[in-house]
């Protein structure tokens, strides 16, 4: 049986960072799209350029580095959203432009109020003013798995004649199931005239838990264009999960005989970043990228394993990037190990972030007797040449004990180099240091949300404290690493008050929220 090649359309970066709490920097996501790249996803969904100036600045970053997928930005039916998207994404040679309008019938009454007509007459004219400006444009019927078939395939087909190359089959609201699934797509392939000549895609969120198992129908039934976030992260329950789906066409080849362009060995990498990047941690028995993906605990398959690895494991770690080692490097390792083993582990960082986690490492060794790859992995995670001063933390003292109030005496040096001892006192440790932070440096934050995971094993393992807070009625994230979980936790609220600070020193609005159309879905 011929294998046939299949499309992997990754939007982490547009319907993934809608997710609560998943705003990103420019920084961040300039990181993501070099790791995306890196796992050679075939499109990019940078964002949604009209959203905010922020979201367009931060696709025509994107764009304008050019590394190889096709850049897309999201559009609803209007000609400015479209003008702004060809604005933010000329600069890659690869480019597409994705326009979408609600076709349920649900939606045309209580969101649109419009009429059939009225919504054909909207997508052929924002597919024929994107055709202008661009021979790549995607088109997306909003909620198309709650749309009358009939009338589906009546849109369908206008897009296609208005000059759409890929008509992406979108279950908004993760309401199908695999079976109506197929058969929608069967319909579509059967009643739509010209369909075989343009690209069928699908993009399924998570709400039953179906995501993957509904994109993998819709394969079946001829789609081959699959949208998908790294680590399945996007509204509400999420999206079809890039990691899962890419394994299964490749586990089951012989079933789908489809294949994708995605290096595998870049999923367990490139599913750390987002998460670190996120705050959205991956968990324990997550699919693919899971600690507990290869683990093996019960007495019958540690046997069968010790037979032969194919009883219990239908995959490989280092299919998707995890690394056999576990114990990496101690405190008299160099720098050329250290480079070696980040590069081992999956990660691309140019001379500064080397250097800075090195750095970082050194520290890091002086304390901890055995470094392991989840250890390096939380470094990395946290370089970001980004996340400099104003304010360094020099040095940390807390005292402690039940039923008493806790104290957090802090060092802190200013940009000046001019060093400010304060302490404070509160019901915990935690607490005690952010209102030293905040009364050192001025910056009062409301803490909305306070995570604190282990990045490796023993008592001297790493925490990994990511904070998220509001200032102004707009949305931070701050991450930290330490052995001293105070200390990490003190890092990650440092973080965010050093960029409200840098935003502010540059004349920036604060925070990283969008407008209201941001949360547009398909």
């Amino acid at each position: 049986m011929a294998t046939e090649q299949i499309k992997i359309f990754d939007t982490t970066l547009r319907d993934g960072e809608q997710a609560p709490g998943c705003s990103m920097t420019l920084r961040e996501k300039l990181r993501i799209a070099r790791a995306l790249a890196e796992l050679k996803v075939d499109i990019i969904e940078a964002g949604f350029p009209a959203a905010s100036p922020g979201d367009f600045e931060a696709v025509k970053a994107i764009a304008d580095e050019n590394r190889g997928p096709t850049i897309c930005g999201l559009a609803r039916c209007n000609p400015e959203d479209i003008e702004k998207v060809y604005a933010a994404v000329k600069g890659a040679d690869k480019h597409r432009i994705h326009v979408f309008v609600a076709t349920s019938a649900i939606h045309r009454e209580y969101k649109l109020k419009m009429a059939k007509e009225e919504i054909i007459r909207s997508a052929v004219g924002a597919i024929s003013q994107a055709r202008e400006l661009c021979d790549d444009v995607e088109f997306s019927p909003e909620d198309a798995s709650r749309t009358e078939l009939a009338y589906l395939a009546e849109v369908v087909t206008a897009a296609i004649e208005a000059g759409a190359t890929t008509v992406n089959i979108p279950d908004t609201v993760g309401y199908t199931v695999p079976a109506e699934f197929d058969l929608l797509f069967r319909y579509l392939k059967d009643n739509v005239a010209g369909i075989d000549d343009i690209t069928l895609s699908v993009h399924c969120h998570d709400d039953l838990g179906m995501a993957v198992a509904n994109s993998l129908a819709a394969v079946a039934a001829g789609a081959r264009q699959i949208e998908c976030t790294i680590n399945g992260i996007g509204e509400r329950a999420g999206n079809c999960s890039l990691e899962e789906v890419v394994m299964a066409l490749k586990t089951r080849a012989e079933f789908f005989a489809l294949e994708s362009a995605i290096d595998t060995t870049r999923l367990y990498p490139t599913a750390r970043l987002v998460a670190g990047i996120t705050g959205m941690a991956i968990p324990r028995n997550k699919a693919i990228v899971g600690e507990n993906a290869f683990a093996h605990e019960a007495g019958i398959h540690q046997h069968g394993m010790l037979q032969h690895h194919s009883t219990y494991e239908i995959m490989r770690p280092g299919d998707v990037g995890i690394s056999k080692s576990k114990l990496v490097l101690g405190k008299h390792s160099g720098r050329h190990a250290f480079r070696d083993r980040v590069k081992r582990l999956g990660f691309a960082l140019d001379e500064f972030e080397t250097n800075r986690a090195f750095q970082e490492f050194k520290k890091l060794a002086d304390r901890k007797k055995d470094i392991y790859d989840g250890d390096i992995e939380a470094i990395i995670m946290n370089v970001d040449s980004s996340s400099s001063g104003p304010w360094i933390l020099k040095s940390l003292k807390v005292i402690s004990a039940t039923a008493e109030q806790s104290t957090a005496t802090l060092k802190l040096i200013d940009e000046n180099g001019d060093e400010k001892i304060e302490t404070a006192e509160a019901d915990g440790p935690v607490e005690a240091a952010f209102s030293v932070l905040e009364s050192t440096t001025g910056i009062d934050l409301i803490l909305k949300n306070f995570e604190l995971h282990s990045a490796t094993v023993g008592e001297d393992a790493q925490g990994e404290a990511t904070v998220t807070v509001e200032y102004n009625g707009q949305s931070y994230r701050g991450h930290g690493t330490s052995t001293d979980i105070v200390e990490a936790a003190c890092r990650a609220y440092l973080e965010v008050i050093n960029r409200i600070l840098r935003r502010r020193e540059r004349g920036l609005e604060d925070g990283h929220l969008a407008s209201d159309i941001n949360r547009a879905s398909i």
